[in-house]
């Protein structure tokens, strides 16, 4: 904290408000919730006069500081949004106003969003009738540092900017990690659906019936062999069988023989509630047998070799034309929405030649490969947007926040798009 600044009980620069009002059965009432870790307060469903337990509501206004008595500790305190005004907090929500000579309300807002304020909040909060509950009063000994109306402003005005220039930066993240989610499906689209292959039922090049996988089995914690999870393939980021999502289960080897793991299997999803994640393909790539089995939420599929290699098999199940005829099978189906074997040998895919399969797969694997490096760069970026703002604060309220290019986070985020 600079040296230059006081610092003062909050009791000192705010007090505690009251709008009482009693609820009344067939009047609604707008309620007021407050986030942890300083992410604010917002508007929880309205409810009716009758469903309360509390005798007497206290509406809010804009600028009140409002404190969760229960969460404080973790952060629960907020300024409230003028879009908030008039909503309504019980008494579980003490609520302060600030000293307009003495305290910006802005400049509280963004120390709720410290680890040092949440810290304070936390120590007043301990050995409360063991509830660890903040009382009023003891929230009004938290201390804040406060330097002059004027500091307070151009700060908050240097917070706030910066603020924006961050928020700016991570919609530019955002957007282009939607980009880079678009590439792989507009690149297969173009290469599959907007092409003119022979199409053909998947029922014509399969070299066997579609699997389901093997019923359900006890799981054991020794002995057994590894069961895969329906997530290794609905939820699996990449085009390949996740083969940590297991569970090891109970069964004797001849009943698990039919359904281990074979190289170049490709596996569909049965079902699912989520139509997006009904019939997704994976494959597992592997030199050898695996001793792990696929359960009967999975199918399995193996092309005849001479039409479709497995890895060709599982863009083809990706193209835009199979999802859609999946999601045609959805609109007949309510809750979850199943595939059966006979509807997955009735899925029209495209047929290319063998030489343009493994050229089609090859492209798509080297873009996969980018999208990949791109996403990893992304996350890297999002960590350290994520710690941008708290440093921005940290500084802010040490007396530290010098003045910057504008231009800087703005430009790195432009690079980082990249």
């Amino acid at each position: 904290m600079s040296a230059t600044w006081s610092k003062v009980r909050l009791g000192e620069v705010v007090t505690s408000v009251k709008r009482p009002v009693a609820p009344m059965s067939g009047t609604t009432y707008r309620q007021l919730g407050v986030k942890l870790w300083g992410e604010g307060a917002y508007e929880r469903e309205s409810m009716d006069g009758s469903a309360t337990k509390y005798s007497t509501l206290s509406c809010v206004e804009a600028d009140d500081i409002v404190v969760n008595k229960i969460w404080a500790r973790n952060g629960s305190v907020a300024v409230v949004q003028p879009q908030l005004s008039g909503c309504f907090v019980s008494g579980e929500f003490p609520t302060f106003a600030a000293n307009p000579e003495r305290l910006l309300p802005r400049w509280m807002h963004w120390l709720t969003k410290t680890p040092g304020f949440w810290a304070q909040c936390d120590e007043r909060s301990r050995g409360t009738s063991g509830k660890n509950r903040i009382k009023p009063e003891q929230f009004l000994n938290v201390e804040i540092p406060l330097p002059p109306l004027t500091e307070q402003r151009r700060i908050v005005a240097r917070i706030e900017a910066l603020a924006a220039k961050i928020a700016e930066a991570r919609s530019l993240r955002h957007q282009a990690a939607e980009e880079a989610e678009m590439l792989m499906s507009r690149a297969t689209a173009a290469l599959l659906d907007e092409t003119a292959w022979e199409r053909k039922p998947l029922g014509e090049i399969l070299a066997e019936s579609p699997r389901n996988g093997l019923s359900p089995k006890s799981e054991t914690e020794s002995g057994g062999r590894p069961m895969l999870r329906i997530n290794a393939v609905s939820s699996s980021p990449t085009k390949f069988v996740d083969l940590s999502a297991v569970k090891n289960v109970a069964v004797t080897d001849n009943d698990a023989a039919p359904f281990e793991l074979q190289p170049n299997d490709v596996f569909i999803v049965r079902y699912n509630g989520d139509i997006n994640r009904v019939a997704k393909p994976a494959i597992f790539k592997a030199d050898r047998p695996s001793r792990a089995v696929f359960p009967d939420k999975l199918m399995r599929l193996r092309p005849i070799l001479e039409k479709m290699t497995p890895d060709f098999l599982v863009f083809a199940l990706n193209a835009r034309s199979v999802r859609e005829q999946v999601e045609e099978l959805g609109k007949t189906t309510a809750g979850n929405i199943g595939v059966s074997g006979a509807n997955a040998k009735s899925f029209v895919v495209s047929v290319p030649p063998l030489p343009e399969q493994r050229r089609i797969v090859a492209y798509l694997d080297g873009l996969q490969a980018q999208v990949d490096a791109l996403k990893r760069l992304q996350a890297e970026t999002a960590a350290e947007l994520a710690t941008l703002l708290p440093s921005v604060l940290a500084k802010a309220f040490r007396g530290e926040l010098v003045p910057i290019e504008s231009t800087t986070i703005h430009r790195e985020s432009k690079s980082h798009a990249r």
